[in-house]
C-alpha cells in the first residue's frame, strides 16, 4: 500500500495511491481511520487493515493527482531523524578522501554505524525547493536515500526481530551544508537546515517490498546520473542498524531512520560539484518512486 499526505483545498489529509496513481482520501471514506500519518502507523496491523479496505472501497471516489499537492509522508515528525553515516563502501571511502570527514580514522570502512541525526524542521516535501539560499558556506549537497519508517516500536530489538518492527519505506534527500558538518564536527548543524530533507513521495508499506534489498536507488541532478546502487550494497544493513539504535534508545511508531547514501555525492567530484540555483535533483528507489526538487 502507497500511503501518502496530501494537501487538497488548504486542507492536509491522510490517502493513499490507487492503482492508477490517484488518490483515496482514506478518512473520507471510512470515517473511524485517523486523519493523520503517525496516528495511522501507532494503529500498526489493525489501522493499516482499514486503510486497505477503504482504499479497496474508494476506487471510484479517488481524487486526480494533479489536484492535490503531496506533502512528506510526516510533514514534521514528531521526533529527530536518525541517520546513518558512511554506510555505502564506495561512498565510505569517497567520504573519507574528501576533507570533510570530520570523523576520519585510518580506516575508510566504520567499524560500528555511524549515528546521527535531522531536525524534524528540516523536512519537506517530495516536489518543494531545496533552499539553498540559508545556507551562509554555499556548499549544500545531495545525499539519495532509502528511508525506513518504524512500525511497532521497542527497546532491545534483535536483529533477527528487526524487520517485523518496519512499517514502510520512502525516498529522501540527505542535503547537507558540507562546511557546517565539517565545521562543527558534530554534522547536526549542517544536516538539519530548513527544507534539507525532501521526503515522498509515499510511504510505501513493508508488505509491498519484501525484497527491499534487491531495490535500486539512483539520483540525478539535472539529468546526469550521479548515484546508482542496489541496497544491498549497505554496510550495515536494516536490521544491523534497528538492532544497534534500539540497544540504548526506545525506537517509536513512525521514528523514521536515513539509511545512508552510495558514492557520487558532490564532493566526491574534482572539482566539487554543490548544488547551485536552479539546479533539480531526482531521487528515485524502485518500488518507491521518485522526489524532485529544484534548488532555490
Amino acid at each position: 500500500m502507497q500511503l501518502v499526505t496530501f494537501m487538497i483545498n488548504g486542507e492536509t489529509r491522510l490517502g493513499a495511491f490507487d492503482a492508477a496513481g490517484d488518490i483515496v482520501d482514506l478518512p473520507k471514506i471510512d470515517a473511524s481511520l485517523p486523519n493523520d500519518m503517525l496516528a495511522l502507523v501507532q494503529l500498526g496491523d489493525d489501522g493499516l487493515s482499514r486503510a486497505k479496505a477503504a482504499l479497496e472501497a474508494g476506487k471510484g471516489a479517488a481524487i486526480a493527482r494533479a489536484e492535490v499537492k503531496l506533502l512528506a509522508p510526516f510533514p514534521v515528525p514528531p521526533r529527530n531523524l536518525m541517520c546513518v553515516g558512511k554506510n555505502y563502501h564506495d561512498h565510505a571511502s569517497e567520504f573519507h578522501n574528501s576533507g570533510f570527514d570530520s570523523t576520519a580514522t585510518d580506516s575508510p570502512i566504520p567499524e560500528f554505524p555511524i549515528i546521527f541525526t535531522k531536525a524534524p524542521t528540516s523536512v519537506t516535501g517530495p516536489y518543494d525547493d531545496i533552499e539553498a539560499s540559508l545556507d551562509p558556506t554555499d556548499t549544500t549537497d545531495y545525499e539519495g536515500e532509502l528511508a525506513v519508517v518504524i512500525g511497532t516500536g521497542g527497546q532491545g530489538i534483535a536483529k533477527s526481530d528487526a524487520m517485523s518492527h518496519v512499517y514502510g519505506y520512502s525516498v529522501m534527500n540527505d542535503v547537507t551544508a558540507r562546511d557546517l558538518q565539517v565545521r562543527h564536527r558534530q554534522w547536526f548543524l549542517g544536516k538539519s537546515v530548513d527544507t534539507y530533507c525532501p521526503m515522498g513521495p509515499s510511504l510505501v508499506t513493508a508488505d509491498e517490498l519484501p525484497d527491499i534489498e534487491n531495490k535500486q536507488l539512483t539520483t540525478t541532478v539535472n539529468g546526469e546520473p550521479r548515484q546508482k546502487t542496489q541496497i544491498s550494497g549497505l554496510i550495515f544493513d536494516i536490521p544491523t542498524l534497528i538492532e544497534t539504535i534500539s540497544k540504548t534508545i526506545t525506537l517509536q511508531p513512525g521514528d523514521i531512520i536515513g539509511t545512508g547514501t552510495p558514492l557520487g555525492v558532490g564532493i566526491g567530484f574534482n572539482p566539487k560539484k554543490f548544488l547551485q540555483p536552479g539546479d533539480e535533483v531526482t531521487v528515485a528507489i524502485e518500488g518507491i518512486g521518485e522526489i524532485v526538487n529544484k534548488v532555490s
